[in-house]
């Protein structure tokens, strides 16, 4: 992984295969987003393997088979499409293509993982419910801060555990390195990235649900701006939002992109969970000023002070369960309606955030 470039996270950690070989095939659409690495090193990690990859991109083709050597390059999405043999497409399209992609994979009886934000506008969340009914087939999102981060996925453990009690509030801080020059154009047009709370707000939305077990929630207030960044009139460089589950546990997050040239990673990600018993910080991606490595755990509890660096320990779970979810039609990983809420929710923030960007850069 570029420590210093978010389009680049791709983590990798042992494989630790759930099925046989060939038993399960995946193929890669759409890579216009650095996470499809990510995404297909967990599942291939898990014991799946990556069949086709397409993009009509022939330079972003060539650097994936150079980083899956053995897979084929297709000469349309339709021809992955129509393969029988292909579980599970993967995709990182430009966020305002995912979902008519998505209903395209499950109306080919397939069942799709996409990058994160899996929608930019509500209409697209209900079409793609619709057809994930219809189907019986899975629309699954990479929430990579959650899903691929091993303190992350640890503190999740400590909580099914009962070590902080019951889960009263999660607090966020996702700030992101902008490095414009390597963005794509998509990236600074709002109406093909979504808002920030749309985009890199969803992590959070989706870590608040999972932690304080919610199954729903309200947004309460939420805001958005474009504080620095006049050369770019559509991006919104600061956003948060504050929300309260429907078990009455609260959210309060920030996103941003902010993040400083001298730190030594793309951004600075915390995440702190408070409980009847005990709570927890997240230093996901650094330790600042002490250690540039990340998946530092530091928790309270009835027994004491902890403090765990649990990189290279925990793993990544969700991959293979998906893997299996799509084999046994459980849903063991995330279920349908989890990703939906999220992705509702991110809608919604975004939808009716209070814009403060000066009146100079409006």
């Amino acid at each position: 992984m570029n420590r210093k470039d978010g389009m680049n996270y791709a983590p990798r950690h042992e494989a630790k295969p759930v099925v046989g070989s060939g038993e399960f095939v995946i193929a890669a659409i759409a890579l216009d987003h650095g996470h499809i690495y990510g995404m297909c090193n967990g599942l291939i990690e898990a014991g799946a393997q990556m069949k086709w990859v397409y993009d009509p991109d022939p330079a972003k083709v060539k650097v994936f088979l150079d980083t899956y050597p053995g897979v084929k390059a297709a000469r349309s999405a339709e021809e992955i499409l129509e393969d029988a043999a292909v579980h599970l497409v993967a995709a990182a399209a430009i966020p305002s293509e995912r979902a008519a992609l998505g209903m395209k994979v499950m109306a080919h009886g397939k069942d799709y993982f996409t990058d994160k934000t899996p929608f930019t506008t509500l209409e697209q969340l209900a079409a793609a419910r619709a057809q994930a009914e219809r189907t019986r087939q899975k629309y699954m999102v990479y929430f990579s801060e959650r899903l691929h981060v091993e303190s992350a996925v640890y503190a999740g453990q400590l909580i099914r555990e009962g070590r902080i009690g019951r889960v009263l509030q999660v607090m966020g801080m996702g700030p992101h390195r902008l490095n414009a020059p390597s963005r794509p154009d998509w990236f600074f047009k709002r109406q093909q990235y979504g808002g920030i709370l749309c985009d890199i707000g969803s992590h959070q939305i989706e870590q608040f649900l999972y932690y304080a077990g919610c199954q729903s929630a309200k947004v309460l207030h939420s805001k958005v701006a474009n504080y620095n960044h006049a050369d770019y009139p559509e991006l919104e460089d600061f956003g948060d939002a504050t929300l309260v589950g429907d078990n009455g546990a609260t959210q309060y997050f920030r996103v941003d992109w902010f993040t400083p040239e001298g730190l030594g990673t793309w951004g600075d990600g915390r995440t702190m969970i408070l409980g009847t018993e005990g709570y927890i910080e997240l230093r996901k991606y650094t330790d600042l000023g002490r250690s540039n490595s990340g998946d530092h755990v530091f928790w309270a509890d009835a027994e004491g002070e902890h403090y765990e660096h649990v990189a290279g320990k925990v793993g990544f779970p969700f991959f293979g369960e998906l893997i299996l979810d799509v084999l046994n039609r459980t849903e063991l990983a995330m279920t349908q309606e989890h990703a939906f809420k999220a992705a509702e929710l991110c809608l919604t923030a975004q939808a009716q955030a209070v814009n403060l960007t000066p009146e100079q850069l409006l």
